[in-house]
C-alpha cells in the first residue's frame, strides 16, 4: 500500500476538524460585528434556508446574483462589509441566520441510526455554485446529504473535487454544443482542507500503476452532514497526475478507472484521515465500487481470510443502482483493469481469479463490471423505482429492492409557494414534508391565491428565459418545460416528429402553447448533441414558441421547475430509472405531462397530471416514438390547454388549479426525500447495523 505523505492522526476529532482552517485574509476583512459570517458562508445549509441566503442577498444584491449565489466569492468581493456593520436592520438579520444555524446544528437526533452511514457518490449536486455535478444523479445525491441533516441521520458523504467541475455550456449560431471548462478557485468554494494533528494539510494516497497519487481532502458542511471530497491536483504529483479528478466523467477509460479509485479506496482513507469509522457504507452507483475492495483490504491486513473479510464488507454494505441498460455500466477491460489493479490480488489474500470473480457479470469474462462488484460487496441492492425493479432484476438475474427517489422539499419549493402554505398550513408542517396528511391544507387554500404564486414564479422563470435566451416569450401562454439530461432515451426530440402538428398546436390563436427546454449532453455523446441542434433549428422554425437555454444546472432548472405551467417527461419505457424533474416540479403545483416510467406510474392518479401513451411494450422503437408521440399531441391539445384557457371569475383556471392542488397533495410527501432517506434508514440502513465486523 502506498502510505499517505503526510498522515492525518486519528485522535482528531471530528468537531475539532469543523472549526479549523479558515481563510485568514478573507475573514480578516470581516468586521468585528459581523465576524460569524463565514461560519454561514462555509455551512451549505444557506442554500435550502432563505432566511441565511437572503442574508448574503441583502449585503450585496448585485454581486450575489452575478457571483451565481456564491456567499464565498461574495464575501471575498463585496465593498459593503462596513456599511452593513452599521445597519441595524442587516444586523438584526444577520443573527437571525446564526439562530437557523444553531439551532440546525443543535437540533436532537431522534436516535434510530447508533452508527454513522458513509455515502459515496462520484458526483454532488449541492448548489449551482458548486459545480461537482452534472444532473440527475448528482442532485440526488445533494438531496440525501440534505435530507439526512434535516432527519439528524448521522452520514458523512464522499466524492470528489473536481478542478475544473463539469463544463459550461455554449451553443453556437448552428446549434452545435461547446464545452468550456473554467478552472475552480477552492478560496471561492464552500470547502476547507482537511488537517492533520499538526494543523497541516491531510494527504491520502492512492497506488497507481508504477507510482502513488497522493490526494488533498477537502471538507464541506452540508447542515450537521460533512462531506469530504478528494483532490489530486497538488504539488506532490505528477502534471499529467494532477488532472485525474480535473472534470467530471472527462478523459477516457484509463481517467475512468483511476478517479473510481480515487473516489471508492481514497474515499475510505479519507474518512480514516478524518478518525471516521461508518457503521454502513452505501454506495451511489457502481462509480464507488472500488470502496468494498479496500474496506476488505484492511480486515486482510488485519487478520482477516479473504472469504471472511468479504462477507464481512457485504454485511455492512448498500448499493444504490440508476441505470436500466447493460451500457450504462462502467466495465474495464481485461489489460486495462490488471494495469491498475496487479497488486490487489495479493493485498486482499485472494488469487486473480478470486478478485476477477467479484466483477463478472452474467458469467462472462469479457470485462470488469463495477456495477457486479459493488453488487457482490452489498448485503442489499436497491433500483430506484417500482419500474426500476423489474429492469434491474431482469438485467442482473437477482433481487433487489427498490426505494423511489425523492426531493429535498426546502431545495426546489419556490419561496412564494412556500409563504403561501406557512399562512394556510398548521404548525410544524415543514417538519412533517413526508407525511399525506400535513399536505391536505393545499386543498383549502383559495383558487386565486394559489394561481397568484404560480404567476409569480412564472413570471421569474420568463424573465430568466429572456435573460440567458434574450427572447421575451409569452406570460399569458400556456408554458412547457423540459430540462433534463440530453441523454438520447429521454427523448428531448420527441415533441418534433410532426412539426406541422406541432406549429398548429403552438400557434393556435385561441389556445397558444410555449416550450422552453434545457439540457447538457455528454461532451462524447454526438447523438445527444445532434439532439441538441435538432431543437436549435426546431426554435427558429416555430417563430418564437420554442426556446432552447444553454448552460443547464440547478440555477437553471430551479427556475423551470417552479415557474413553467405543466412538465413535460417523455423518455423511452422502461429506460427512465426514476426521474426528479418532475417530483420538483409537481411540488410546485406544475403538473406532469409524462410517459408512464421511471417514477410516474406510482405518482400519477388519473388527477394531479396526465399520462403519455400506454404502459407496454412494442415491437419496435420505431413503433414506440410514432405511438407515443401521437398520444402526446392529443393529450397536449385535447386535455392539456383546453383546461388551462378554461377561465372563471377574476381569470383564474380553477379547473387547473384544482390539478395543481392535487399534485402538491399527492406528489410532494410521498416522493419527498425526506421519506426517501427515513426508508433507507428503516430497510437498509438498520438492518446493516448488525452485521459490523
Amino acid at each position: 500500500m502506498v502510505e499517505p505523505p503526510r498522515g492525518a492522526r486519528k485522535e482528531l476529532t471530528p468537531a475539532a476538524l469543523a472549526v479549523k482552517c479558515t481563510l485568514v485574509s478573507e475573514e480578516a476583512r470581516i468586521p468585528k460585528p459581523l465576524r460569524r459570517l463565514p461560519e454561514l458562508a462555509y455551512n451549505l445549509l444557506w442554500s435550502w434556508r432563505p432566511e441565511i441566503s437572503d442574508l448574503f442577498r441583502r449585503l450585496d444584491g448585485e454581486l450575489w446574483e452575478e457571483g451565481g449565489h456564491n456567499p464565498l466569492l461574495l464575501l471575498r468581493r463585496t465593498r459593503n462589509l462596513e456599511r452593513a456593520a452599521g445597519d441595524p436592520g442587516f444586523l438584526g438579520a444577520y443573527e437571525r441566520a446564526l439562530e437557523v444555524l444553531e439551532r440546525h446544528l443543535a437540533a436532537p437526533r431522534p436516535g434510530q441510526m447508533p452508527g454513522l452511514v458513509a455515502y459515496l457518490s462520484a458526483e454532488f449536486g449541492l448548489h449551482e455554485s458548486l459545480p461537482i455535478y452534472s444532473g440527475g444523479l448528482g442532485v440526488l445525491a445533494g438531496d440525501h446529504l440534505k435530507s439526512a441533516s434535516d432527519l439528524g441521520v448521522p452520514m458523512v458523504g464522499v466524492g470528489i473535487l473536481y478542478s475544473e467541475g463539469y463544463f459550461r455550456q455554449r451553443i453556437g449560431a448552428d446549434g452545435r454544443q461547446e464545452e468550456v471548462y473554467e478552472p475552480l478557485d477552492p478560496a471561492e468554494l464552500p470547502v476547507r482542507p482537511l488537517l492533520d494533528g499538526e494543523g497541516r494539510e491531510a494527504r491520502v494516497g492512492v497506488e497507481l500503476p508504477g507510482r502513488g497519487l497522493s490526494l488533498r481532502v477537502w471538507r464541506a458542511e452540508v447542515g450537521r452532514v460533512p462531506l469530504l471530497l478528494l483532490d489530486a491536483n497538488v504539488p506532490e504529483n505528477a502534471p499529467e497526475d494532477r488532472g485525474i479528478t480535473a472534470r467530471l466523467y472527462g478523459g477516457g477509460p484509463r481517467t475512468r478507472i483511476a478517479q473510481e479509485l480515487v473516489l471508492g479506496v481514497g474515499g475510505v482513507r479519507a474518512l480514516r484521515a478524518a478518525g471516521l469509522s461508518p457503521a454502513v457504507f452505501h454506495m451511489n452507483e457502481g462509480h464507488a465500487a472500488f470502496s468494498g475492495l479496500e474496506r476488505v483490504r484492511e480486515l486482510v491486513r488485519a487478520g482477516r481470510g479473504f472469504e471472511e473479510a468479504r462477507e464481512r464488507v457485504a454485511a455492512t454494505g448498500v448499493f444504490t443502482t440508476h441505470t436500466p441498460v447493460p451500457a450504462g455500466h462502467d466495465a474495464f477491460p481485461p489489460e486495462l483493469f490488471w494495469e491498475f489493479m496487479s497488486g490487489w490480488p495479493e493485498r486482499l489474500g485472494t488469487g486473480r481469479e478470486g478478485l476477477w470473480a467479484l466483477g463478472r457479470a452474467g458469467g462472462e469474462d469479457g470485462a470488469f463490471n463495477m456495477t457486479a462488484l459493488a453488487m457482490n460487496l452489498s448485503a442489499e441492492t436497491n433500483a430506484v423505482s417500482a419500474l426500476h425493479r423489474g429492469v434491474t432484476e431482469r438485467m442482473w438475474g437477482r433481487p433487489v429492492a427498490h426505494i423511489t427517489n425523492g426531493v429535498h422539499t426546502w431545495s426546489w419549493l419556490a419561496p412564494r409557494m412556500a409563504a403561501l402554505f406557512d399562512r394556510h398550513a398548521d404548525r410544524g408542517w415543514r417538519e412533517a414534508a413526508d407525511d399525506p396528511a400535513a399536505w391536505e391544507f393545499v386543498r383549502g387554500i383559495p383558487a386565486a391565491e394559489l394561481w397568484a404564486a404560480h404567476l409569480e414564479a412564472k413570471r421569474e422563470a420568463l424573465e430568466l428565459v429572456e435573460r440567458l435566451a434574450g427572447r421575451r416569450l409569452d406570460p399569458e401562454a400556456l408554458t412547457v418545460g423540459f430540462a433534463r439530461r440530453f441523454a438520447t432515451y429521454k427523448r428531448a426530440t420527441l415533441l418534433l416528429r410532426d412539426p406541422e402538428r406541432l406549429r398548429r398546436i403552438a400557434g393556435d390563436p385561441q389556445r397558444p402553447v410555449q416550450f422552453v427546454f434545457s439540457g447538457k449532453a455528454h461532451p462524447a455523446d454526438e447523438p445527444g448533441k445532434a439532439l441538441i441542434r435538432e431543437l436549435h433549428g426546431a426554435a427558429e422554425a416555430l417563430g418564437g414558441r420554442l426556446v432552447l437555454l444553454e448552460d443547464y444546472g440547478i440555477g437553471v432548472a430551479r427556475r423551470l421547475v417552479q415557474g413553467v405551467d405543466v412538465w413535460l417527461n417523455n423518455p423511452r419505457r422502461p429506460l427512465e430509472a426514476s426521474g426528479t424533474s418532475g417530483q420538483k416540479a409537481a411540488l410546485n403545483g406544475v403538473p406532469n405531462l409524462s410517459v408512464l416510467d421511471g417514477w410516474w406510474p406510482e405518482g400519477y392518479n388519473g388527477r394531479n397530471g396526465w399520462a403519455v401513451g400506454e404502459a407496454r411494450e412494442y415491437a419496435s422503437e420505431e413503433e414506440q416514438d410514432a405511438a407515443d408521440a401521437a398520444a402526446l399531441y392529443g393529450v397536449l391539445e385535447g386535455e392539456v390547454a383546453p383546461l388551462y384557457y378554461r377561465r372563471g371569475a377574476g381569470g383564474v383556471p380553477e379547473g387547473w388549479v384544482g390539478v395543481m392542488k392535487e399534485a402538491i397533495a399527492t406528489v410532494a410527501p410521498a416522493f419527498s426525500a425526506q421519506r426517501m432517506v427515513g426508508e433507507y434508514v428503516r430497510r437498509l440502513y438498520l438492518p446493516r447495523l448488525s452485521g459490523r465486523g
